[in-house]
């Protein structure tokens, strides 16, 4: 058994979060030629749920692939993908300042859904888990929107924030699991990686 993984994901905070189970990995991104972005396209009337599993797998069809064609030695894949849902309206990662500050408007005084589904491949089989948490975030004012939105932090984050950053200072309440609103559910992931015969 190899004493790596390999993680298919560009997010540092994934990569944080496995170096504090103590996981050895290596990253495996995507070629230039791939078209990564593609894979989070949302099917009309697609649920959170349905969503984030989906994309999941596909992320992770697209590392093994990937993984033959390099001819890199064989160890377990872990993928995972986050999204926030208020209601079944899925809030991925705003295109720029404008759409951020509209995400983070439709928040304010409520409570949403973070889901974060995670798969392994391993040799012969792929484990899968599921991460939903609760997050009420107080009301916001159009003054903090901006500042937090001018801060940059919003970009590239699902639902328009970063749970680790200066948006903690939003949350009221949340429910489920810290680490997979970060981005990777440390319980659920040890469990797979445990299940796909990795230490952890």
């Amino acid at each position: 058994m190899p004493d790596f993984i390999y993680l298919a994901s560009q997010s540092p905070r994934r990569r944080q979060l496995l170096e504090q189970i103590g996981v050895q990995h290596e990253l495996l991104l995507p070629d230039a030629d791939e078209d990564a972005e593609a894979l989070e396209a949302v099917f009309p009337g697609e649920s959170p749920l349905t969503y984030v599993r989906r994309v999941t797998a596909l992320k992770l069809d697209a590392a093994v692939a990937r993984l033959k064609r390099r001819g890199l030695p064989v160890a377990p894949v872990l993928c995972s993908d986050t999204t926030v849902a208020l209601g079944r309206v899925i809030l991925g990662k705003p295109a720029d300042a404008v759409e951020a500050r509209q995400m983070l408007q439709a928040l304010s005084g409520t409570t949403h859904r973070v889901l974060t589904a995670v798969a392994v491949q391993g040799a012969r089989k792929r484990w899968e888990a599921l991460s939903d948490s609760k997050v009420r975030f107080c009301a916001l004012t159009p003054a903090r929107i901006r500042a937090y939105v001018a801060t940059g932090e919003p970009l590239g984050k699902a639902g328009a924030y970063a749970v680790q950053g200066r948006a903690a200072t939003f949350i009221e309440h949340m429910a489920g699991s810290y680490s997979g609103i970060m981005g990777l559910p440390v319980f659920e992931t040890a469990a797979l990686l445990r299940q796909a015969g990795f230490k952890c």
